[in-house]
C-alpha cells in the first residue's frame, strides 16, 4: 500500500499544489481525497500512513536533539581556539533540531486533519444504514476507533509540547556563547548541563512513548 500512496500522490502534485496557499481549502480536499478513493486509498489509509509519517519525523526530531545535546556538551568541554568551532557545531546542531521539530509538527498537523475528516465522514454514513444492527457495530467500531485515535493524538501533542522549551533552552544558549565566546561565557553555562540533560531525556521519553502510540494504533487499524 505505501508503493501505491506514493504512486498516486505523485499523480496529486499538480492538483495539491494549487489547494495549499497557504492551506487546502475544503475542496481541495474534498477532490484530493475522491482521487485517492478510485484508486482504492480510502481516509483510513491515508490516516495510517500520516500517522507512520508523524511517527518517523518525531523519531528523527529525536535524533536532532540527541545531536545537539552533544553539541552542548562539546561547547562546556573545549579551551581556546577550538571554542568558535564548537560553538558553530552546537548552532548548526540547533537548527538542525529546530527545523527537525517544525516537521514533525507539520505531520502532527496532517494527521488530524485527514482524522477529524474520516470521522466526519463516518459518523455521517452512520445514517444511511437500513440494517440497525450493522449501523450499531460500525457506530461502535467508531467509537473504538476514535477513542484509540485520542490516546495518540495525545501522547502525539505531548510530544510536540516537550519541544518548545527544549528548543528555548538551546536557543538562548547559542545566542549567549554567539556574543560571548570565551572562558567566562562556558563557566556560566557549563552549571546547567545536568539541566538540559535532564529536559532532553524527558522529552525524548515523551517522544518514544507517542512513536509507540503510533505503532500499536496502526496495527490495531491494519488488524
Amino acid at each position: 500500500m505505501t508503493h501505491t500512496f506514493k504512486t498516486i500522490s505523485r499523480t496529486l502534485m499538480g492538483c495539491v499544489a494549487l489547494c495549499i496557499l497557504p492551506t487546502m481549502t475544503t475542496g481541495c480536499a474534498t477532490a484530493a481525497y475522491n482521487i485517492q478513493e478510485r484508486f482504492g486509498i480510502e481516509k483510513r489509509d491515508i490516516l495510517v500512513d500520516r500517522v507512520a509519517s508523524a511517527a518517523e519525523s518525531q523519531a528523527d526530531a529525536k535524533e536532532e536533539f540527541v545531536d545537539a545535546l552533544t553539541a552542548f556538551r562539546a561547547i562546556v568541554a573545549v579551551d581556546g581556539g577550538a571554542l568558535e568551532d564548537a560553538y558553530d557545531d552546537m548552532s548548526k546542531a540547533y537548527d538542525r533540531a529546530d527545523s527537525q521539530a517544525d516537521k514533525a509538527r507539520s505531520r502532527v498537523e496532517a494527521v488530524k486533519k485527514v482524522a477529524r475528516d474520516l470521522f466526519k465522514e463516518w459518523e455521517s454514513e452512520l445514517g444511511q444504514y437500513s440494517d440497525a444492527g450493522l449501523r450499531r457495530a460500525s457506530e461502535q467500531q467508531l467509537r473504538d476507533t476514535q477513542d484509540r485515535y485520542e490516546i495518540l493524538a495525545d501522547k502525539m501533542d505531548a510530544a510536540t509540547a516537550s519541544m518548545d522549551p527544549v528548543l528555548s533552552v538551546f536557543k538562548d544558549r547559542v545566542l549567549y556563547l554567539k556574543h560571548n565566546l570565551n572562558a567566562r561565557a562556558i563557566s556560566a553555562i557549563d552549571t546547567e548541563t545536568a539541566t538540559l540533560e535532564s529536559d532532553v531525556a524527558r522529552l525524548i521519553a515523551d517522544m518514544e512513548q507517542s512513536i509507540s502510540a503510533a505503532d500499536a494504533f496502526i496495527q490495531e487499524m491494519n488488524g
